[in-house]
């Protein structure tokens, strides 16, 4: 899982679903799991 400043990259990628847990925004991709992310 990638930690970064901004996810927009990872949001855009197909298949991609933001979601908020705990405060923590995190993308989770189904499709592609290398491309998953968290804020912060």
């Amino acid at each position: 899982m990638k930690v970064r400043a901004s996810l927009k990259s990872l949001a855009k990628q197909p298949g991609a679903q933001v979601v908020r847990r705990r405060g923590t925004v995190f993308v989770i991709n189904k499709r592609n799991p290398r491309m998953k992310g968290r804020q912060g």
